[in-house]
């Protein structure tokens, strides 16, 4: 079944993965992190989705314009981008301009953290620390 639905929405044996890039450059091209263990597509893509928007909003003052903050992201905010070969793989270039132009007003919209299966992993080894 090669080419379904289902290919597209569970991942790979270990999951997908996010780079995340910081595009000030301090990195060069290479990405600062690999988030690893995604267990869909669809949970990925969101995650980098949210990344990025906290990240443009993380650099919007007051007053700015749409091409101000690009202008800001670019020169200090972080990419995301979903890994793999999928079309379907989200990637900022599709909606930064909109994320720019339209401050957040959902908070969830921004909420990347729910979705970062490092916190998952982070409980189960916690366990009951105090």
């Amino acid at each position: 079944m090669s080419g379904s639905f289902d290919d597209t929405l569970f991942s790979p044996e270990g999951g997908f993965a996010v780079r995340i890039r910081d595009l000030s450059g301090g990195n060069g091209s290479e990405p600062v992190e690999t988030i690893r263990g995604f267990p869909t597509l669809v949970q990925a893509n969101a995650f980098a989705r949210r990344y990025v928007r906290d990240s443009i909003e993380r650099c919007r003052a007051p007053g700015m314009s749409a091409e101000e903050v690009l202008a800001a992201w670019f020169a200090f905010g972080e990419d995301a981008e979903v890994v793999g070969k999928d079309s379907a793989a989200w990637n900022s270039g599709a909606e930064i301009r909109d994320f720019a132009a339209k401050r957040v007003t959902d908070s969830e919209e921004r909420n990347w953290r729910v979705l970062d299966p490092r916190k998952h992993e982070d409980d189960a080894e916690g366990g009951d620390e105090e």
